[in-house]
């Protein structure tokens, strides 16, 4: 079972369209991992398989695909636009477990507090995010202190049906990657020192709630260990503080 490579196939050759798609680099023993889980007829073999890539105007693409049989199908896909440029994440994570399917899909804002942030990136999304919600409704219960990250617009929820996954939620992720894309090609770099500072706070505070509150940590651990499992976190799902110290550590050296 691939329920999701028709997302990512999707994803990457949009992209590829709308982007001058460059390669992002992957750390080695990140690209690709591997475990056997499970007894007898019962073992699986769980494949996890990174994709990254970077353009003028975003700083990471990146995708992490864990396929698991039945039981386990995983895609998280996020952008992160490079610092100068006050766009919001695109963030898709798609899940399905045991006991069933869980769908986020959002364009994250930087500033959920600033009325004309939302004015700008989140209007435009209300329409798109109306015509899925009837057929894709609320998942249920979110953490509160999740919430400042994530926009009107987020569509959260649980479809009982793996053909809604097919039909309706794939729909829904074309729909919110293309009018992500739009955003995209109106973007215009942020000059005022300040702005960017802001930007750069606002992008790590997020980051760093999300490397602290990975739900996939506990599975990752479980499958590869924790020494691969806090690496592969933070040094590709969430690179942005280990890179930022990098090049500060170039820029001192030089």
């Amino acid at each position: 079972m691939t329920l999701y490579q028709p997302f990512l196939d999707y994803a990457i050759a949009c992209l590829q369209e709308h982007l001058d798609l460059q390669p992002y680099p992957i750390p080695a023993g990140f690209e690709s991992k591997s475990a056997i889980v499970g007894k007898g007829k019962h073992q699986e073999t769980i494949q996890t398989t990174s994709y990254a890539y970077r353009s003028a105007k975003l700083r990471q693409i990146r995708a992490a695909h864990v396929q698991g049989g039945n039981s386990l199908q995983v895609l998280n896909f996020v952008i992160f636009p490079h610092l100068h440029y006050d766009l919001p994440f695109f963030g898709a994570d798609l899940v399905t477990l045991p006991g069933g399917h869980l769908i986020a899909l959002d364009m994250q804002p930087l500033f959920c507090d600033r009325p004309e942030y939302q004015a700008k990136y989140t209007q435009p999304i209300l329409p798109i995010f109306a015509a899925h919600q009837p057929h894709l409704p609320w998942g249920g219960e979110f953490p509160a202190e999740a919430r400042p990250f994530f926009s009107p617009a987020f569509l959260w929820t649980r479809p009982e049906q793996t053909e809604t996954v097919t039909t309706r939620v794939f729909a829904a992720f074309q729909d919110y990657l293309q009018a992500y894309l739009q955003l995209v090609a109106q973007a215009e770099p942020v000059t005022d020192p300040q702005a960017l500072q802001e930007i750069e706070q606002a992008q790590l505070r997020y980051l760093r709630y999300r490397a602290e509150k990975d739900p996939a940590r506990g599975m990752f651990t479980r499958f590869y260990g924790s020494e691969w499992t806090e690496g592969y976190i933070h040094g590709f799902l969430f690179d942005l503080e280990r890179q930022l110290r990098d090049c500060q550590s170039a820029a001192i050296a030089v």
